[in-house]
């Protein structure tokens, strides 16, 4: 039984959603952060990433930019620049995306689902990165970065948001990159009623993008229970922002590979050994992308190979089966040396949001191999977190991104 609930937002006051909405913070490095801010004093990435506010001696991690963080929300909440719902409502919000549209629901998500699993997990957290977002929480008393959620497509929900999407929307604007983003509020007692109780009969959700961002709210949740130790459950830090999403509106993108040598293998060695494991069903100088599972397409010497895996290396195993666990086991790791993915530095990955271009580039500039995959479809990211498996490393890539911004959720 899943627990999904109302909140009373902070969002941006009505003409200034387009200034302020951002990308996520970790979609940046910090140089590109600091250049992504200037001029844009309202940009919520000078809140996500509040070194941009800083010359490069002060460290990414330092206490100063925290406190910076904190300052620069709670100011913008005081100047009027962010309004505060006065009951505690659902939100829609829709992206569009090369005239493809997806909807979902903005809501709180329980910490206790996370932890007793009914909120299901497909990807393993890196302590390091859940610190910065738990210091970031703890410091801003908010969270500030949408959680993104699937869960198996109910008509219920489907209809209270077509009818509400029928209306006027609250925001309406296309961002720098070409995404389109809406939103409306449901603050109906009757479809909030509905929504809740709806979402208890589904029961399983699931984390799509946002791992990191999600441990790092439980945990910052978990230490607020500590500093009050008469919690009821009902407090707002037992809660977390998320927005979540019907599995048939989602679009999974591939995530690639690229491999800066051989391994002390000639080229010749090297396809030998894939050979083994792919048949070769097409070579050329242009990239011939995969169209099914089971493909993928190999830049290697200046040609592209478009191959196959061989029957005897699939597996029904929900994790051993996926394309990029074949890869991993039967390539990168016995002919490349690449036995930790996370932490090799000769492997590199790259959404498929950047193109075969990219892969091409990297290939003539700075890597041996590339892999262009086929994407891992959102069943089977439900059969890994059913079976409470782990996906590989980078196994999927989700566009269009949420903005961070539009919806915070404070824990005071």
């Amino acid at each position: 039984m899943a627990v999904i609930k109302p909140f009373k937002a902070y969002r941006p006051r009505k003409g200034l959603e387009a200034q302020i909405a951002a990308l996520p913070y970790d979609v940046y490095s910090r140089e590109e952060a600091c250049e992504a801010v200037k001029g844009r004093p309202l940009s919520f990435l000078n809140i996500d990433r509040a070194e941009t506010q800083f010359d490069a001696s002060v460290d990414t991690y330092d206490d100063r930019v925290y406190k910076k963080a904190h300052d620069l929300l709670w100011g913008m909440i005081e100047k009027g620049e962010f309004v505060q719902e006065e009951k505690a409502v659902y939100y829609i919000y829709e992206l569009t995306m090369d005239g493809r549209v997806q909807t979902g629901i903005t809501a709180c998500a329980s910490v206790d689902d996370y932890l007793n699993n009914i909120i299901k997990k497909h990807e393993n957290t890196r302590a390091d990165k859940e610190l910065d977002r738990i210091r970031h929480v703890e410091a801003c008393e908010a969270q500030t970065g949408p959680i993104f959620l699937a869960y198996r497509s109910n008509e219920v929900i489907r209809k209270i948001i077509d009818r509400i999407k029928a209306k006027d929307a609250l925001y309406d604007f296309t961002a720098d990159d070409g995404i389109r983003h809406r939103v409306w509020i449901i603050d109906d007692d009757d479809d909030i009623d509905t929504i809740g109780r709806t979402f208890e009969g589904i029961g399983q959700i699931y984390i799509a993008d946002g791992h990191h961002r999600c441990a790092s709210a439980v945990k910052a949740g978990l230490k607020k229970r500590e500093q009050f130790p008469d919690f009821t459950g009902d407090e707002e830090f037992n809660y977390f922002l998320s927005v979540l999403f019907a599995d048939d509106e989602l679009m999974i993108m591939d995530y690639n590979r690229v491999v800066k040598d051989l391994n002390g293998l000639s080229e010749a060695e090297f396809l030998k050994g894939v050979e083994k494991v792919f048949d070769v069903l097409q070579k050329g100088g242009v990239c011939q992308r995969p169209s099914k599972k089971g493909e993928v397409a190999m830049l290697l010497g200046g040609e592209w190979y478009l191959l196959a895996v061989k029957d005897e290396y699939k597996s029904g195993n929900p994790v051993d089966g996926l394309d990029v666990a074949i890869l991993q086991n039967n390539i990168l790791s016995p002919l490349l040396g690449i036995t930790d993915s996370k932490t090799d530095k000769r492997i590199d990955f790259v959404g498929g949001i950047r193109g075969i271009e990219e892969l091409e580039r990297r290939v003539n500039t700075d890597s041996k191999v590339a892999f262009a995959m086929y994407p891992t479809s959102i069943s089977e990211l439900f059969a890994v977190a059913d079976a409470g498996m782990l996906m590989p490393p980078k196994s999927t890539w989700f566009e269009p991104k949420l903005r961070s911004g539009l919806f915070i959720h404070s824990i005071k």
